[in-house]
């Protein structure tokens, strides 16, 4: 299993540098992971160190609360593109999923189709830890009628990220050609491997390093 290949390596802390998004890339190249996920704001600087790679630039869209206007998170999928990312995880507006409105889904295809226009892929979060099973049985179909092209569990900034139990909720309810990505907790090989058994297809870890470590002793 060449777990490198599902992994994004991610720094999405309020308080990273220049220095540690120059060293995630490095890090990210040197281990031939899938991704590099980063906050909006430094995806212009990744994009000129992955540019020869096939490494993807993934950053996030409406974070990490998702109840922007939807006319913000087009400006900011726009922005992002044009910065270099590839890939936008935009967390889905929850409190309207919550309160029955169809505008959740409406968003979503709004998102998909400014996405999907410029050969880019669309990850949507769900935030699990906010659900209920079959809140999040929904939300999975529901990202996936709207053009997702993967469903992900949670952001990492709620009171728990992924677990096996919501992953593979979301693998069996999810279409064939809909991913998943589990993103939230996963510090280790243990939980690596847990969430790929569980259905995971990406990983979402700021402990890329540790699990490689962890892999090849």
């Amino acid at each position: 299993m060449e777990i490198n290949r599902y992994i994004e390596h991610t720094n999405l802390k309020p308080t990273i540098t220049d220095k540690e998004v120059d060293n995630l890339v490095q890090e990210a190249i040197s281990n031939e992971f899938v991704g590099v996920c980063l906050p909006p704001f430094w995806v212009k600087r990744a994009a000129r160190e992955l540019a020869p790679t096939d490494i993807q630039l993934v950053t996030v869209i409406g974070f990490p609360l998702g109840y922007q206007m939807t006319e913000s998170k087009l400006l900011e999928i726009d922005k992002a593109i044009n910065n270099g990312a590839n890939e936008l995880d935009i967390v889905m507006n929850i409190s309207a999923f919550k309160a029955g409105m169809p505008w959740a889904k409406i968003e979503l295809a709004k998102c998909a189709q400014l996405i999907h226009e410029a050969g880019c892929m669309m990850k949507v979060i769900i935030e699990t830890s906010y659900l209920s099973d079959n809140e999040v049985i929904s939300a999975t179909q529901l990202c996936a009628q709207a053009g997702a092209d993967f469903v992900k569990t949670s952001t990492g900034f709620s009171t728990h990220g992924a677990t096996a139990h919501h992953v593979s909720l979301m693998r069996k309810n999810a279409p064939s050609n809909v991913g998943v990505k589990a993103s939230g907790g996963i510090r280790d090989l243990v939980s690596a491997k847990e969430m790929i058994a569980a259905g995971a297809d990406r990983l979402g870890t700021s402990s890329g390093l540790e699990i490689m470590k962890a892999l090849n002793s």
